[in-house]
């Protein structure tokens, strides 16, 4: 098995990040966090790459923070050391607050806890196995979530729920989280990648303007009022509609053969 803290991997368009630390459940370190940044800063700008899976080895997502490197530091996350981590100037440098344009998909087997959880919420669309088990652990050891869990699960799942996650730190299993939406589908581990390849394959075969300026709609509905939500929909909508995709597409149809999107 590669020592490698991260995998990369990219096929037909759609690239593979496994987070590859099994003997820790993939507790994120400071070298992982920094390669998971520089792999999605890649995937941002590789025109060839439509769409990200993201996973981890071993039949485990991720159990959060490595909370183990932390304490030898004196128990601090680095970016708590300067009062410019709270005021940030640059959001892309940290995976929680980053621009991701290209849609994410989390790949959840096993445990999903604390910063590994944060880390699957800021995914577009997440599949978790039979065996996934999700928690926001971080008030049990005397802080609380700092990646954005609160603020996304308040945003995605009903607000009794979310406040008894992030109050309590207790876990919750695969069954109840796709009961409450906070994962799409749940399938037996074996079928975990599969599942959430093909979801990829699905997404990366559109026109991929087309694909980019729809995540931006539904994301702002999320923070805008409906009338601006519309507006903003509207304006993309004509962008795209000038694009060589958008002719593709209807000619493919009248062809009855495959479209060939080039992201024009």
């Amino acid at each position: 098995m590669s020592t490698d803290t991260l995998l990369f991997e990219v096929t037909d368009r759609v690239a593979v990040i496994t987070l590859n630390r099994p003997a820790q459940r993939n507790a994120i370190n400071q070298d992982m966090g920094a390669k998971l940044m520089d792999r999605l800063a890649a995937v941002r700008a590789d025109p060839d790459i439509r769409v990200a899976v993201l996973t981890g080895a071993g039949g485990t997502f991720s159990a959060g923070a490595d909370l183990k490197e932390r304490a030898s530091g004196g128990g601090q996350r680095s970016q708590d050391n300067s009062p410019s981590s709270v005021i940030e100037a640059n959001p892309d440098a940290r995976w929680s607050t980053m621009t991701f344009e290209k849609p994410l998909i989390a790949a959840i087997d096993g445990y999903c806890l604390a910063g590994g959880m944060e880390l699957a919420l800021a995914a577009d669309i997440r599949v978790c196995s039979t065996e996934a088990q999700f928690g926001l652990p971080e008030i049990t050891h005397g802080f609380f979530p700092g990646g954005g869990g609160p603020q996304r699960l308040a945003r995605s799942i009903p607000q009794s729920m979310a406040m008894e996650l992030v109050l309590t730190g207790d876990r919750i299993d695969a069954e109840t989280a796709l009961r409450v939406g906070i994962v799409s589908r749940m399938v037996p581990a074996d079928d975990l990648m599969p599942t959430a390849l093909k979801i990829a394959t699905r997404i990366a075969g559109h026109a991929p303007l087309a694909v980019k300026a729809a995540k931006e709609v539904t994301q702002a509905a999320l923070d805008e009022t409906f009338d601006r939500a519309m507006r903003l929909g509207g304006a993309l909508r004509w962008v795209v509609g000038q694009t060589e995709d958008a002719k593709e597409g209807p000619r493919a149809f009248a062809e009855k053969r495959a479209p060939r999107y080039k992201g024009q």
